[in-house]
């Protein structure tokens, strides 16, 4: 067998694998690197899923003439000078092999000035092999090109999707570029039709109302906190738009988008209180850490990193979050009539990406040209003007469809541009209506279906379900039993013998300290097996092997905050079977006694399963419904 040394392109193609698998990862690598060169506008259009075309303008600084040709070999980079750099990292690429890799699997052109220069720079690479290079005229920035992607690698094209699917991995790219940094402004073009345009006002809501519509960002909120070294910010929504998988939990940390089941889990248990099971928060969370915090994972997906102290992290990011859904009323609104449209709020200034100034200076040129040719014309000179090289990078000369299209054209107008605000419902939300003294201003009005309650406050209606209250109140003992030690245990006879796999036992020996506070006496039965004696008092009756074994399980998918919530929550939820069932009349009493109870609790609004508890109907909202008012 004979070893060979592969040349450089064969090399390169190898290498462009790594990071260019679909157009997708095109796009991801041109973006963050004109996120990374400064730039605050930043326009993205595709055709075909962007396997025939895709084009990134930025505003950014641009690259010098004599740098053009470094910057598309392979580790050519400006974001890090050595290994040691990669601890203190700010930026989103430091490989240096995006361009080199776009250009060994496509037709790549770039046009690119810096501030400093007069003129620019055309870059034209096809499959690692340069074309041409001239000086040109354009704005600061760069433009790139990247035409016919694998055009000369057709083992690769086959494996790439329809045109749809391509499509649809870089409109969720774009949208959580967006997400990313609502301080720049993002424009996304597919096949001619604008997808979304943010204005880039720093506002993370107007992102989320361009991205997700208004209903959505009508139902989110903001949240920060700060402490030791972390800082944890975004929008977290309500359960009203608890959704049915995690396709909506994003999450920053330091500016990249990262997948964690650390910072994923800690945010379901902060929403366990308020969401049905299987449903999952919606948020965009924001985490900016010391870079001596976390490990960056060096794959180009750059998608994973690991956290120093993940436990803490943990805790903060429950802590944050479960503070900023306590603090929020979280009654369910019946509306008996549909909304109006919102009217549009003041407008903003929004920046104009540099290319639409461009097309404007483009326009007044080509207008200086045509006057100036009907003159000589006049006077008996006709010309034939060469066509101008700004017409070749840009689009033809009279501004047709051509390449760039209308690419220009569709920016956000001032007196079109909304911000979503909500006042008459955040202010609703914001009154605290269910307060302690709640209790001294509600009245009875009467039962229905055996079930729902309804009770009249100031000027609302509510309807309370009585089974979910008792199943809220229940829960709410039994925790605060627990967190006391005021618990009483029921022995059992004979024990229950429960038999540990080695990662569960490991569990339960780091929480068994916990299980005894709580109630339950375990002792060791011989090898990896254990005998239950003894189960708190308001679990007696229940299965305790099945609810130690879902305990264990759950405690075993960790990492976890310091306290295993996760048990006193089990517990508590499995106690809630006995709470009183709907369909059942209970005398004015029994609902008082109940109703007074669940008043007094911090979270009255959901049941342990994260089904509403009490609903609210404006007196408003029946006078329309009567035509009282209009």
């Amino acid at each position: 067998m004979e070893i060979q040394i592969l040349d450089e392109s064969t090399i390169d193609k190898i290498a462009a694998g790594e990071v260019v698998d679909k157009p997708a990862s095109v796009v991801k690598e041109l973006v963050e690197n004109a996120m990374d060169c400064g730039a605050d506008a930043v326009t993205v259009e595709i055709k075909e899923g962007g396997i025939s075309l895709i084009r990134v303008t930025d505003n950014g600084g641009g690259i010098a003439q004599d740098q053009v040709r470094k910057a598309f070999l392979r580790h050519a980079t400006s974001k890090i000078r050595s290994a040691s750099d990669l601890q203190n990292l700010h930026s989103l690429g430091f490989r240096g092999e995006a361009l080199s890799s776009i250009c060994a699997v496509a037709q790549v052109e770039m046009m690119t000035r810096v501030k400093e220069s007069l003129t620019g720079v055309r870059y034209v690479i096809e499959g690692g092999c340069e074309k041409e290079l001239e000086e040109i005229g354009a704005p600061q920035g760069t433009t790139v090109l990247v035409r016919n992607l694998f055009y000369h690698m057709p083992a690769r094209k086959k494996f790439l999707k329809t045109p749809q699917t391509e499509g649809g991995y870089i409109t969720d790219l774009m949208e959580h570029l967006a997400l990313s940094r609502p301080e720049i402004s993002f424009q996304y073009r597919m096949n001619g039709q604008v997808k979304f345009h943010t204005s880039g006002n720093g506002d993370l809501k107007e992102v989320i109302y361009r991205i997700y519509g208004r209903e959505i960002a009508g139902e989110v909120f903001r949240m920060e906190r700060e402490s030791g070294g972390k800082r944890l910010s975004g929008l977290i929504g309500t359960p009203v738009i608890g959704r049915a998988n995690r396709n909506f939990e994003t999450c920053f940390v330091n500016g990249r988008l990262i997948k964690s089941t650390v910072i994923s889990k800690a945010a379901e248990e902060a929403y366990k209180p308020y969401l049905m099971q299987h449903k999952y928060p919606f948020f965009v969370l924001h985490l900016a850490l010391d870079a001596d915090r976390l490990d960056v994972n060096v794959h180009p997906s750059k998608m994973e990193v690991r956290f120093h102290e993940e436990r803490e992290l943990s805790d903060f990011v429950f802590e944050t979050i479960r503070s900023a859904l306590s603090e929020r009323e979280m009654l369910k609104s019946v509306r008996l009539t549909e909304e109006k449209a919102e009217k549009a709020h003041a407008p903003v200034s929004v920046p104009e990406p540099f290319e639409i100034q461009a097309r404007k200076r483009m326009q007044e040129n080509l207008q200086k040209e045509n006057l100036s040719r009907k003159r000589e014309e006049m006077n008996g000179m006709p010309t034939v003007a060469e066509e101008p090289v700004y017409a070749r990078v840009w689009g033809t000369k009279a501004g047709t469809e051509g390449e760039s299209g209308a690419l220009h054209a569709n920016v956000i107008k001032k007196d079109a541009h909304i911000l979503v605000e909500k006042p008459v419902q955040m202010n609703f939300f914001e009154e605290k209506l269910i307060t302690g003294n709640l209790r001294e201003e509600y009245r009875i009005v009467g039962q229905v279906f055996d079930t729902y309650w309804i009770i009249e406050v100031r000027d609302k209606l509510l309807l309370i379900d009585q089974h979910a209250a008792h199943e809220k109140i229940r829960y709410e003992r039994l925790v605060r039993q627990i967190r006391e030690g005021s618990r009483e245990s029921q022995q059992i006879s004979p024990p229950i013998i429960l038999t540990l796999g080695g990662r569960e036992e490991a569990v339960y020996r780091e929480y068994a300290g916990y299980f005894g506070q709580i109630g339950f006496e375990i002792e060791s039965f011989g090898g990896n097996s254990y005998a239950v004696r003894s189960v708190p008092t308001e679990l007696f009756g229940y299965s305790a092997k099945e609810l130690l074994e879902e305990v264990l399980d759950e405690l075993a998918d960790g990492p976890l905050r310091g306290e295993p919530e996760v048990i006193t929550e089990k517990l508590a939820s499995m106690s809630c079977k006995a709470a009183v069932k709907g369909n059942h009349a209970m005398c004015r009493e029994e609902a008082e006694s109940l109703i007074d109870e669940l008043l007094t609790l911090d979270n009255p609004y959901h049941c342990p399963h994260g089904r509403p508890v009490i609903i609210v109907m404006s007196r408003h909202e029946l006078e329309k419904k009567f035509s009282r008012i209009v």
